[in-house]
């Protein structure tokens, strides 16, 4: 009797793990990211309106280049109307359907998209920074400047999408307070901030101005505003500050 009382345990310890694995399987297969395995970051769940979390500010970042005509997206960890707006943004620039629910294809499309050290495909910490190798000596700590800088990244990579996968070029990004004024920058300049990019080539510089609006940057100087004739200059102010007059901006 009591050994069959131990096969019978037996059974039922089995019969739990295999219901366990299979409720671990249903899960990875509804989320569709559990398997992955990304260099830079894995997202564990699905997110949507009303979740809050590490997870949501990641994905805040790389669909800040999405959040409308002058608006800048808020990098708070809270999903809100305005990340889903700009996630249903994301998704139409890619083909994705659009439905604001950061899903499987949104986050496959955001993997394909980032490199190992979360930068976007398309551009680098080594073009951002050309000054120094340690990001020091700017208007915030090193840290600081290096993140602001990959967010910038992330809406030039939206902006170039918009643009039809265009390269841009980028002439100047973060610097510290010696790199600048080496150059004769302004004291305020975002370079010392790291968001700060500057770029020539093509597209021109009118239409550089012009489609930055859309994508999350508070600091626009064009062709009309002085010293900024043969360039771009983007960055993030605390406030808005746009001016380009040639460009009608």
């Amino acid at each position: 009797m009591q050994r069959r009382t131990r096969w019978h345990r037996l059974g039922r310890a089995l019969a739990a793990c295999a219901m366990a694995a299979a409720a671990s399987l249903a899960t990875v297969l509804a989320t569709g990211t559990a398997a992955q395995a990304d260099g830079c970051y894995t997202w564990g769940r699905i997110l949507s309106s009303g979740m809050t979390g590490e997870d949501v500010r990641q994905l805040q970042i790389r669909v800040s280049g999405y959040p409308g005509y002058g608006a800048v997206l808020g990098l708070d960890g809270s999903y809100g109307p305005a990340t889903r707006d700009a996630v249903i943004r994301f998704q139409q620039a890619y083909g994705l359907a659009a439905d604001g629910v950061a899903g499987p294809q949104t986050f496959n499309q955001i993997y394909a998209l980032q490199d190992d050290d979360c930068t976007p495909v398309n551009f680098s910490y080594a073009e951002w920074n050309r000054c120094n190798g340690d990001w020091s000596g700017g208007a915030v700590a090193a840290s600081t400047a290096r993140f602001n800088a990959l967010v910038s990244m992330w809406k030039l990579q939206a902006m170039r999408r918009a643009l039809g996968n265009v390269p841009l070029y980028i002439s100047s990004g973060f610097r510290s307070y010696a790199c600048n004024n080496a150059v004769g920058g302004a004291a305020s300049s975002r370079h010392l901030y790291g968001d700060g990019v500057d770029l020539t080539g093509s597209p021109s510089f009118c239409r550089l101005a012009q489609q930055a609006r859309n994508h999350g940057f508070s600091n626009i100087l064009g062709p009309g505003y002085p010293g900024h004739n043969d360039h771009t200059h983007l960055g993030a102010s605390p406030s808005r500050s746009w001016s380009a007059p040639s460009c009608g901006i």
